[in-house]
C-alpha cells in the first residue's frame, strides 16, 4: 500500500459522493438489502477515482448505511436503524477526535525519538519541505490537512522503520478526519495556528539536532496541546462537515479499517 496521503481534492470528492449515496439510500432509491453498483460503475457515474469511491463506501459503513458481504458486494442496510444509532451517540462531539489523538500520542512520541536517532540529510530536507508546504497551503487559503499528514509521514520515514510508515498509512482515513477537525479548529484563532506551527518546528528542530529525548517530548507536547485545543473548542464549532467528521471518528472501528485495507491486498495475490 502506498504511504502517501490522498490529496485534499479526493477528500472533497469523497464528501460529495458519500452525501449523494446517503441521500439515495435514505430516499429509497436503493432499498434495504439492495446491492450498490460496482466500484467501476460508480467511478463512471460520478466521474471520480476508485480511491474516492472506496472512501465513500467506507464512510457509509461508518454511518451504518451499508455493509460489505463476501461474494455479494456492498449491501444497503435499513437507514432508520442507522438513524437510531446516530441518535444514541455520545453528546460529546470531541470524544472520537480525542481518542485518535490519544492513539497518536504513543505512536508520534516514539516515532519522533527514532527519527532523531536515525534521520538522514535527505530526511531533514523532506521535513523542512513539509513545514514550508503547510505554510504555503494555509497562506493560499487551504486547510493544510494533506500537508500536515505528509509532514508526519516524513517523520515516519525518518525512523528507518517501515512499519511506522505502514501503520500511519493504514490509519490515514481516521487520521485525516482527526487532523481535518483539529486544523479547522486551530485556524479560527491566530494564536492557536501560531502554536501549531511552533510545535511542528520544535519537533523538526529536535530531530535535526539528533536529540531523541527532546523530539519525543516535543511530539508528546504537540499531541497534548492538540487535545487541549479541541477541548476548548466552542459549541458553535461542531457543525456541518466538522460534526460529520467527528461523528465518523466516534463510530470508527479501527479493526474494520485494518481488515478492509488488508483483505483487498490479499485478494490481489
Amino acid at each position: 500500500m502506498s504511504a502517501r496521503t490522498a490529496p485534499s481534492t479526493d477528500a472533497t470528492l469523497a464528501d460529495r459522493v458519500t452525501a449523494l449515496l446517503a441521500a439515495q439510500i435514505r430516499s429509497g432509491a436503493y432499498p434495504v438489502n439492495a446491492r450498490l453498483p460496482t466500484e467501476q460503475s460508480m467511478t463512471q457515474t460520478y466521474g471520480v477515482s476508485r480511491t474516492v469511491v472506496r472512501e465513500a463506501i467506507s464512510r457509509l459503513k461508518s454511518e451504518g448505511l451499508v455493509e460489505t458481504r463476501q461474494g455479494s458486494g456492498t449491501i444497503v442496510l435499513d437507514p432508520s436503524a442507522a438513524e437510531a444509532f446516530r441518535l444514541g451517540r455520545s453528546d460529546d462531539p470531541a470524544r472520537g477526535v480525542l481518542r485518535i489523538i490519544e492513539l497518536r500520542r504513543g505512536i508520534e512520541g516514539e516515532m519522533a525519538a527514532l527519527a532523531a536517532e536515525r534521520r538522514s540529510q535527505a530526511d531533514m530536507k523532506a521535513l523542512r519541505r513539509g513545514l514550508v508546504a503547510i505554510d504555503k497551503a494555509v497562506a493560499a487559503g487551504g486547510d493544510g490537512v494533506a500537508e500536515d499528514l505528509a509532514f508526519h509521514m516524513a517523520i515516519s520515514r525518518a525512523t528507518d522503520n517501515p512499519h511506522y510508515t505502514d501503520l500511519l498509512g493504514l490509519l490515514t482515513r481516521a487520521l485525516h478526519d482527526a487532523i481535518r477537525v483539529t486544523r479547522g479548529n486551530e485556524a479560527r484563532h491566530a494564536h492557536w495556528a501560531a502554536q501549531v506551527r511552533a510545535e511542528h518546528a520544535a519537533i523538526c528542530a529536535a530531530i535535526d539536532a539528533r536529540d531523541a529525548q527532546a523530539a519525543r517530548a516535543a511530539a508528546l507536547d504537540h499531541m497534548r496541546n492538540t487535545a487541549g485545543r479541541i477541548q476548548e473548542a466552542e459549541a458553535s464549532y461542531w457543525a456541518g462537515d466538522r460534526i460529520a467528521a467527528a461523528e465518523r471518528l466516534a463510530r470508527t472501528k479501527l479493526g474494520t479499517v485494518l481488515r478492509d485495507t488488508v483483505e483487498p491486498r490479499r485478494a490481489r495475490r
